[in-house]
């Protein structure tokens, strides 16, 4: 064994992994990041306007706090400088193995660790995989005929090619979601014409982005109890937001009062107001923060357009309705698969089992989130429902550490080439719970969001709030998991010790059994 544990990413989670093991003296480890540089989603996000949705100060590694943030809603260049001061300051680079693009985890079962293998068939072996790899990583590009032949150029909004020089040209923005709102009011000052398809409209709230003065930024830095107050005041104001999502309807009806006071204020088109109001309950689909989205409808070269896409040609766009939108440039800001287990990593646990065949037939699932039966030795961060209704992921993922680190130091009570492996009933409980729960949020009261699978089973979000979670991952509780002492899959905890073993492909499907989440 190379290393007691592998982290696949190095974007928030994979610090945050890198970090924690540290802190704990924990030196054998190693990050796998399949770019040149760290950072995750905001290294390759880097669309004019990129910016977080989260406010700064509830926006950093607890453990390596940011007290000088130049405004309320920080921008990508500025995220992305702070991830690197966090691997500079706690000495994270040298544990990260750029370009290696992770193709494979296996399971050796004799050995009882991890077989991590790059693109290029080299290997390594690991004790234990901490799958920091993100759910906003794989790209979703439309099917489209004719796109092939379009004589133009386009790019999906996560691959944005500065090169492409946008003043003066025809530009489509395909897509209304929270890179769209974005990238629309910033690109539309400098081209000539912007045709921005929408399928179907977002709620938008005002976000109230500003500068942070130098006055706050010198009493976050001297006195960290003023900043710890604007942080905590911002957690639990989100919390309270939160309960619409999970079934308060007073909130709900707050919350849509104050976006649509904000679409009549903002546009000025009766006729265009229709078209960018949503027809579903608020927060059914992300909840959009923006100052000036609605604005930019206002100007005269922009074009809202509600018309399916039937196809592109060679000069542009046509709809179903017989229409050709002739453009230079398509910025598609059409989102990430993130519900399904598509050009997932390939994981190979025990017994030879695939985990993207098995989600396809049973829905991505988890116990926690985080770790998933036969496959021992391997969590996830932001795994399958682990998503926040309104609040940092950043925040969940450090709930999670906190659990995997438990699980590290059962892992070494349990003594050498140990694995533990979580009880396929716990597993099957509360993934049935858990749905139980979703049916009454408004993420599944019928509209068509990305949280929800091809099934139309709910595998993203987590039914509640992120206080809750944080207790639930609190304590990890031996009594869920089985310990694997052999290759021959012995177990140390009681109950059939060899289940998952021989279990075929289906059957950790959730079953109904009494609840228990706690």
């Amino acid at each position: 064994m190379d290393y007691q544990v592998g982290i696949v990413g190095a974007g928030f989670g994979g610090l945050v992994a890198a970090l924690e093991l540290k802190r704990a003296n924990r030196e054998s480890f190693v990050v796998f990041e399949r770019a040149n540089e760290l950072g995750g989603v905001w290294r390759d996000n880097i669309y004019p306007g990129c910016a977080c949705d989260i406010r700064s100060h509830f926006y950093y590694i607890a453990a390596s706090p940011k007290a000088d943030w130049t405004s309320n809603y920080a921008t990508q260049p500025e995220i992305l400088d702070y991830l690197k001061d966090v691997a500079r300051d706690h000495d994270l680079r040298r544990h990260i193995k750029f370009a290696w693009n992770v193709s494979e985890l296996v399971f050796l079962e004799r050995e009882g660790c991890w077989k991590v293998v790059n693109q290029t068939g080299e290997s390594v072996r690991v004790g234990m995989v901490i799958l920091a790899a993100g759910p906003l990583n794989r790209p979703r590009i439309p099917t489209l005929p004719g796109l092939s032949g379009f004589k133009g150029t386009f790019c999906h909004s996560s691959a944005w090619d500065p090169s492409v020089e946008l003043a003066g040209k025809r530009v489509a923005v395909v897509g209304t979601g929270a890179s769209a709102i974005q990238i629309v009011p910033n690109v539309a000052p400098l081209v000539s014409s912007l045709a921005v398809f929408q399928r179907t409209p977002a709620w938008i709230v005002p976000r109230g982005a500003r500068p942070i003065s130098g006055l706050e930024r010198w009493l976050f830095t001297r006195l960290p109890f003023t900043r710890a107050l604007v942080t905590s005041g911002i957690y639990w104001l989100m919390e309270v937001v939160a309960l619409g999502f999970v079934g308060n309807r007073a909130m709900r009806t707050l919350l849509t009062g104050l976006a649509r006071r904000k679409i009549e204020k903002e546009v000025r088109d009766p006729e265009l107001r229709k078209k960018l109001t949503p027809g579903y309950q608020i927060g059914c689909k992300r909840i959009l923060v923006s100052d000036d989205y609605y604005p930019a409808f206002n100007r005269d070269n922009v074009r809202l357009v509600t018309d399916d896409i039937r196809e592109v040609t060679p000069a542009g766009i046509r709809t179903v309705d017989g229409k050709t939108y002739e453009v230079d440039h398509i910025i598609f800001a059409t989102g990430f698969v993130v519900a399904d287990p598509d050009n997932y990593i390939r994981v190979v646990g025990r017994g030879g089992r695939v985990l993207t065949e098995q989600w396809a037939d049973d829905g991505m699932q988890a116990y926690l989130g985080t770790t998933v039966a036969g496959y021992p030795n391997l969590a996830f961060l932001l795994g399958p429902n682990s998503g926040p209704a309104n609040s940092s992921a950043i925040h969940v993922i450090e709930s999670q550490i906190a659990y995997v680190m438990q699980y590290l130091g059962e892992l070494e009570n349990a003594g050498p080439h140990a694995c533990l492996d979580v009880n396929p009933e716990v597993q099957a409980r509360y993934n049935e719970e858990l749905q139980q729960r979703l049916a009454h949020t408004v993420w599944n009261s019928g509209c068509n969001n990305w949280y929800l699978d091809r099934n139309g089973r709910n595998t993203t979000m987590y039914p509640g709030l992120t206080s809750r979670y944080r207790r639930l991952t609190a304590r990890l509780k031996l009594a869920d998991y089985a310990v694997i002492r052999s290759a021959s899959a012995t177990r140390a905890a009681p109950g059939d010790t060899t289940a998952i073993a021989r279990a075929p492909r289906g059957a950790l499907r959730a079953r109904t059994l009494s609840p228990r989440m706690d």
